[in-house]
C-alpha cells in the first residue's frame, strides 16, 4: 500500500505540473503579476497532497524587499518555505544542469549561485542586490549545505553581503538597508506522532543520498508535520554589520529549530526593537 501511494502522488506530482508549467512560463515571460503569487498556490497544493501538515509561527515580510536566512534539511524546504510565503530561493550553480527541477527552479525565479569559484561570488551577491531592491523576497541557505535536520550547521555569511543593500532614505534621511528574516524549519512529527532522530532521514536529504530514490521513500513513509517559524526581521545597521547579522541569525535559528523538536511552544516576543532583540542575541553568540 505504501508503493502504491507513493506511485498515485508522484503520478499526479508529475502531471499536474506538466500541465502548469505553460502557465507559468507565460506569466514570467509577459511579465503578469501571477508570476509571483502562483508559486506559493502551486507548494500549498503539493504541501496537501504529500501529506506535509504546515504550522506557521510568526508572520513572513512581504510586500517588499527582504532577505530570508533559513536552516536547510531536505529539498522539502522548497515545498514548506514556498507554501508558507511569496519567495524565491538562492541555490547552487549545479541545481541548473538537474532535469526537470532545474526547469521548476527556474521558473521560480531562483537565483543561482557559483559557490565553488570564489571570484562568482561578488557578482552573485549583486545579483541579489538587485532582486531585493526590486521588492523581491529571497530565502538563502547560509550553512551551504542540507543536513540531518537535527542541528543547525556554522553558518557562511560570504552572501550575506547581500544583507548590506541600500534601499533608500527615510523622511529624515536615514539610509534604510533590506530587512533580514530568520527562519527555523524543523520536521517534528510523522503520522501524527513525534519524528524521532531514526525517522527524521528519511525527509532530511543531505551527503551523497540521490534525489529521486530519497523522494520515493519520502512519499512511501508518509504524512509529516513540519514547524516553520518566521523570526522578528532586523537590519545591518541595527545590529552593527554583516558578521554580527549572521551570527545573530544563526543563534535565532538554531533556537528555534531546537525549541520545535522539543514540541515547545515559542515564547512571545518582548516588546521593543529588533535592534534590541538582536543585540541580546549577539550577547548570548559570543558568550
Amino acid at each position: 500500500m505504501q508503493s502504491l501511494r507513493a506511485a498515485v502522488l508522484l503520478f499526479v506530482f508529475v502531471f499536474v505540473t506538466l500541465v502548469l508549467i505553460p502557465w507559468q512560463s507565460t506569466a514570467l515571460r509577459y511579465k503578469r503579476p501571477r508570476r509571483k503569487t502562483f508559486p506559493q498556490r502551486y507548494h500549498r497544493f503539493l504541501c496537501r497532497i504529500f501529506g506535509i501538515r504546515l504550522r506557521v509561527i510568526g508572520t513572513p515580510v512581504q510586500g517588499q524587499g527582504v532577505l530570508m536566512i533559513s536552516n536547510h534539511t531536505s529539498w522539502l524546504d522548497i515545498l514548506i518555505l514556498s507554501a508558507a510565503a511569496r519567495v524565491s530561493f538562492v541555490a547552487k550553480a549545479e541545481v541548473q544542469s538537474w532535469p526537470f527541477f532545474s526547469t521548476l527552479a527556474k521558473l521560480q525565479e531562483t537565483v543561482f549561485v557559483d559557490r565553488v569559484r570564489r571570484s562568482q561570488t561578488g557578482a552573485a551577491r549583486d545579483q541579489i542586490r538587485d532582486r531585493l531592491k526590486s521588492g523581491d523576497a529571497l530565502v538563502l541557505f547560509p550553512e551551504g549545505t542540507s543536513n540531518d535536520g537535527n542541528r543547525v550547521l556554522p553558518f557562511k555569511s560570504a552572501l550575506m553581503g547581500a544583507a548590506e543593500a541600500e534601499l533608500g532614505t527615510d523622511a529624515a534621511g536615514n539610509v534604510r538597508h533590506v530587512a533580514v528574516q530568520p527562519v527555523s524549519v524543523a520536521y517534528v512529527g510523522v503520522h501524527g506522532m513525534p519524528m524521532g532522530r531514526e525517522y527524521r532521514p528519511l525527509f532530511a536529504w543531505y551527503g551523497d543520498m540521490e534525489l529521486v530514490p530519497h523522494l520515493w521513500e519520502a512519499l512511501k513513509t508518509g504524512p509529516i508535520e513540519v514547524v516553520v517559524e518566521f523570526h522578528k526581521p532586523m537590519t545591518v545597521d541595527s545590529v552593527g554589520g554583516r558578521k554580527a547579522l549572521a551570527t545573530i541569525a544563526e543563534v535565532m535559528i538554531r533556537r528555534g529549530q531546537a525549541r520545535a523538536l522539543a514540541g515547545l511552544v515559542p515564547v512571545p516576543e518582548e516588546a521593543g526593537s529588533a535592534g534590541e532583540a538582536a543585540s541580546a542575541d549577539l550577547t548570548e553568540a559570543v558568550a
